[in-house]
């Protein structure tokens, strides 16, 4: 028997990356999910890969609500109502205080933190109504420190995690737990993009001295949408390697 035997889990940003290693985890744990993102050639390769039968795409656009509803009842109507929402789709662009420019800014929140708020209140509604579940939220270390050049992102990622601590209060009494998940440096296409020296000093800033895998994002996500968790709830759990716990700590040289 698998931790999400039968239980309907909605994925956000599932085309690629942390979101595809998620709906991979949770399929291989007896789930059923459902992948929503606007790459719709990546989605339909990671349905193809899981099975039509344990999974399905639908084209969505995190900052349009309707595409949200019509997301939730596509789940419904395939697979049973949504038990896990896993909210994690997201942007980065770079730019900072005095150079963003403000329709990048908005840009950066309408789908890292709008998006965020938009799928949880509908998916938030079914729960209300099924009687609990679970929801998921993508946060980052990001939203902790003030990372240079991404000023929008990482405001963006603070608002997550209170928008996360706001939700577990007002929905712990309906039997629904809402926890966020704060990723570091994670080993996926837009950092495998890094010029050598950049990925040098990020990891010369991780005390386990290397980049994180997907797969290890995805196994903390299963944790939180299984029932081990089932006190756990309003908590950001930081998957970094140890970069929060060491602040501005530097890898000793080897020799």
């Amino acid at each position: 028997m698998g931790r999400l035997d039968d239980r309907t889990v909605l994925v956000s940003g599932g085309a690629r990356g942390i979101g595809a290693a998620i709906a991979r985890a949770a399929v291989g744990e007896g789930g059923r999910v459902v992948i929503g993102d606007v790459l719709d050639d990546d989605g339909a390769q990671v349905v193809t890969e899981l099975g039509e039968e344990r999974a399905r795409f639908v084209h969505l656009d995190v900052t349009d609500g309707a595409q949200w509803r019509d997301a939730v009842a596509t789940a419904e109507s395939t697979f049973g109502p949504v038990s896990v929402l896993v909210n994690n789709a997201g942007i980065v662009r770079w730019g900072t205080v005095a150079d963003l420019n403000p329709a990048v800014w908005h840009e950066v929140l309408r789908v890292n933190l709008t998006g965020v708020f938009l799928c949880c209140q509908i998916a938030a509604r079914q729960m209300l109504t099924q009687g609990g579940g679970r929801i998921i939220t993508t946060a980052s270390i990001n939203g902790f420190r003030g990372v240079e050049n991404l000023v929008g992102y990482n405001t963006a990622k603070a608002g997550v995690i209170e928008l996360t601590k706001t939700m577990a209060v007002e929905l712990a009494p309906h039997n629904i737990q809402v926890n966020a998940i704060a990723p570091a440096q994670i080993d996926t296409r837009l950092t495998r993009g890094f010029s050598e020296d950049a990925r040098t000093r990020r990891v010369e800033r991780i005390p386990m001295g290397r980049f994180g895998e997907a797969e290890e994002v995805a196994r903390v996500a299963l944790f939180l949408a299984s029932d081990d968790a089932s006190y756990v709830t309003g908590h950001t759990l930081a998957v970094d390697g140890g970069y929060l716990a060491g602040g501005l700590w530097s890898r000793p040289a080897r020799g």
